[in-house]
């Protein structure tokens, strides 16, 4: 007996059950892409020791990991739209695990490069973005919730990591310590599994037909059936045909969307993004040199950090529930603007701290605001762009999200050197050192930047003006496009109501029907789901 024609439409989003399960393991799978390569950095001293070479070599293995957990999205994208998430992470996870393994027997900083900072990164890469969007599949009401509790896996995380790495150094070295790691890294492939596919159809989510939306339809109906129908209702020999007449370049933009380079809304949240890369990890970075600065000991300098991950651990849920709310949810990109600019307010406040009391409320605030920003960082991307394009954005976004974190850096710190240079008559030459320190993810050298800028209190106002910057942007930019979405809607609206109008369209849909007739029966539960707006439309005619 054949199966309803109902069960082959896409399912929506659950917005609970296993879902919350899938949530356990975006949060393992995120919270190591995010704080496994910072983790590392312990083992540093030893490596350096062991193989005779300076600590800026050693630190390039957590660039190069850190480099390629980014600049690998497009891939993980793609394979994500072949394969669904279930498996790439699992391989991401078989990865990670092979990657540190095989760093446990590498006899040169080249092979640990490779092994460590490449393979490892690799891994990293396709556990990232695919717990993300799997996010996206299994919520949609509550998705904010979701993605605020995912995010909060990075924090817990590192907060983990760091005494865990400690301990398996003091007990077993660093040969000792990749080993455990690997295996560690092994239970990526366990979070994978969680993230059972809800339905042949999950990436897909049911959109109203738009003016500009009736090609793209056709297209997605087609994949969709593809997907759906069985080999016995479409041969294989006619999809290898049709793959042969694609040229690269389409079947490229099969697997990731290079049309939303033309999307209003993923141009302002990729601009702003970059520029708020600029100055996002900096301060981290320079929180305890700076109090080490001010003259506060050692110990107390890094308990700013813990304080600092603890009440990230806590912003971001808290974040998700707020975003979630029926106050927020609407306009939830002016939120995440101010989210960015209120990083950068208290980086611009930070150098009036004089007392370690005043870094600790700093700290307090900076792990709000930092929580804040991450929580929403991929929810307001999947707010703009949708579930279906989500896959595609997401690796567009971090590849250049690379491209900031590696370049930005040494651009800013010529720029930087520049002014320096102008307003002081002083030679900045040293500083370049600092900026490539800042950019492997190294605290830099205490003489080198006092001796350049005089405090370390200049850097925190740079990366300060420019999250500012970053969030005005945004806020700027978004209430332009709410303004024409409203418009655009408003137009449709008009041309809806117009009997003309109406009836153009109409027969335009009557002959896309007739056209996907010759693509077979497994499109005829979407037509019948297009005769719907089609019915109520000639009775309004009628009217």
């Amino acid at each position: 007996m054949p199966p309803p024609a109902n069960t082959k439409r896409a399912p929506s989003p659950p917005d609970g059950g296993w879902g919350w399960v899938v949530v356990f393991g975006a949060f393992v799978s995120i919270g190591f892409a995010y704080a496994f390569p910072k983790g590392i950095a312990i083992f540093f001293k030893e490596i350096q020791d062991f193989f005779g070479t300076s600590y800026s070599e050693v630190a390039w293995v957590s660039s190069i990991m850190l480099a390629t957990t980014y600049g690998a999205g497009p891939i993980s994208s793609i394979l994500v739209n072949r394969y669904g998430s279930r498996p790439v992470v699992m391989f991401g996870g078989l990865l990670c695990g092979i990657g540190m393994v095989s760093g446990a027997f590498c006899t040169s900083i080249m092979q640990l490069y490779i092994c460590v900072g490449f393979i490892t990164g690799l891994g990293l890469a396709l556990n990232l973005q695919p717990s993300v969007i799997m996010i996206g599949k299994y919520f949609l009401k509550r998705r904010p919730i979701a993605n605020g509790l995912a995010m909060a896996g990075s924090p817990v995380m590192l907060c983990t990591l760091a005494p865990l790495n400690q301990f398996l150094f003091d007990s077993f070295g660093w040969r000792g310590s990749f080993l455990i790691l690997g295996a560690i890294l092994l239970n990526c492939c366990v979070a994978g599994a969680l993230f059972r596919p809800i339905g042949p159809g999950t990436a897909s989510v049911k959109t109203p037909v738009t003016k500009e939306g009736r090609g793209a339809l056709k297209q997605e109906v087609t994949e969709d059936a593809m997907e759906i129908s069985s080999p016995t209702n479409l041969p294989m020999k006619n999809k290898t045909e049709e793959e042969g007449d694609r040229d690269c370049c389409e079947k490229i933009n099969q697997y990731l969307d290079f049309s939303l380079f033309k999307h209003r809304g993923f141009l302002i949240y990729l601009i702003g993004n970059v520029l708020m890369f600029l100055g996002f990890f900096a301060p981290i970075i320079f929180l305890a040199p700076y109090a080490k600065h001010m003259g506060i000991d050692e110990y107390s300098a890094a308990f700013l950090l813990s304080i600092l991950a603890i009440v990230d651990i806590v912003a971001r849920p808290t974040t998700g529930i707020i975003a979630n709310s029926k106050w927020v949810r609407p306009r939830i990109q002016y939120f995440f603007s101010f989210s960015i600019a209120f990083n950068g307010t208290c980086h611009l406040l930070c150098p009036l701290a004089s007392s370690y009391t005043g870094l600790v409320i700093y700290s307090v605030f900076f792990g709000l605001a930092f929580g804040m920003v991450c929580a929403m960082l991929f929810e307001t991307l999947m707010d703009l762009v949708g579930a279906v394009r989500f896959t595609s954005a997401v690796g567009l976004v971090t590849i250049a999200e690379c491209c900031t974190i590696l370049l930005g850096p040494p651009i800013g710190g010529f720029l930087w050197m520049e002014w320096f240079k102008i307003s002081t008559g002083r030679d900045p030459q040293r500083s370049v050192l600092t900026i490539l320190n800042l950019q492997e993810g190294l605290q830099p050298s205490e003489g080198t930047l006092i001796d350049t800028f005089g405090d370390y209190k200049y850097m925190f106002i740079k990366c300060g003006v420019v999250m500012v910057l970053a969030g005005t942007f945004l806020f700027i930019m978004n209430y332009y496009n709410y303004r024409m979405l409203a418009k655009e809607e408003k137009e449709r609206k008009a041309k809806e109501e117009d009997p003309k109008t109406v009836k153009k369209e109409n027969e335009g849909r009557s002959n896309w029907i007739k056209e996907t007739t010759q693509d077979g029966p497994e499109l005829e539960p979407l037509r019948e789901e297009q005769e719907g707006p089609k019915k109520e439309v000639n009775g309004l005619i009628e009217v």
